[in-house]
């Protein structure tokens, strides 16, 4: 039977499956795989883009096609904003790295912070007309040399102005991150609404996240409010979606 690219991918596949090109390492050449099963470089390079789209491999100049790291990292749901935490100096990005058993450092973190002028959906979130000034707090969160997210967060200027939160040095916003400055300021974070859904990458994430052909992001919507329901935080979140698990873990309700 001949063998398609599509054949070929299932095999390449399974064999990454059980092992036999580990994380980290490359598939043989191209011209060695086509030797290998009897086909044509195109089948070969076609099989390897499927690959790609389904972002098992990359694309790495001068090395080859590299196996990526599997599985994903845990990206906690309800238990990485546990107050324990951040109360105690854990950020919500390293909450979830030592969930998965992971390394990481504040500089993990880097940071650009400045005053723009509310979009729509911003605007709308706090209550204020278009075009009202914010801050933007946009950070770009990397495991080793490989990005995973970026999360870009919008303050009151009322609220922030002259804290750690508006400070653009790379890395949290003090022990704690951003939450444990709100509270500081008697802004203490109680509730939370999320908002997930996928789609394709812009070009611009794409470069960011350094992603390869085909891979989708989660895209993430973050309203995190006071015990008495003032908005305080207005966050939105880019993520690599083969870098994460998201795990949720909560009490059902009656």
């Amino acid at each position: 039977m001949a063998v398609g690219y599509r054949e070929l991918a299932e095999v390449l596949r399974e064999g990454i499956q059980r092992g036999d090109y580990p994380a980290g390492e490359t598939l043989p050449k191209q011209e060695e795989i086509a030797e290998q099963y009897g086909v044509n470089i195109k089948t070969v390079r076609q099989a390897v883009r499927l690959l790609e789209a389904e972002g098992l491999v990359t694309p790495v100049r001068r090395r080859g096609t590299v196996v990526r790291e599997r599985p994903p990292m845990k990206r906690l749901g309800i238990e990485r904003y546990a107050k324990s935490k951040w109360k105690f100096g854990l950020v919500a990005f390293a909450a979830d790295r030592e969930a998965s058993g992971r390394a990481w450092s504040p500089t993990d973190q880097t940071q650009t912070v400045r005053l723009v002028d509310a979009d729509a959906e911003v605007a709308e979130a706090f209550g204020l007309s278009e075009g009202s000034q914010v801050y933007e707090r946009a950070r770009l969160v990397k495991e080793g040399d490989s990005p995973t997210h970026t999360l870009t967060s919008y303050y009151r200027p009322d609220d922030v102005q002259g804290t750690p939160l508006v400070d653009p040095t790379p890395g949290p916003a003090g022990r704690g991150g951003g939450f444990a400055v709100l509270t500081l300021q008697g802004l203490e974070p109680d509730t939370m609404t999320e908002t997930v859904h996928a789609r394709m990458p812009t070009p611009d994430e794409t470069e960011t996240l350094q992603l390869p052909a085909g891979e989708p992001v989660m895209v993430l919507q973050r309203r995190t409010f006071t015990r008495d329901g003032q908005l305080v935080e207005f966050a939105r979140g880019v993520h690599a979606a083969s870098r994460f698990a998201w795990s949720y873990t909560f009490k059902i309700p009656d």
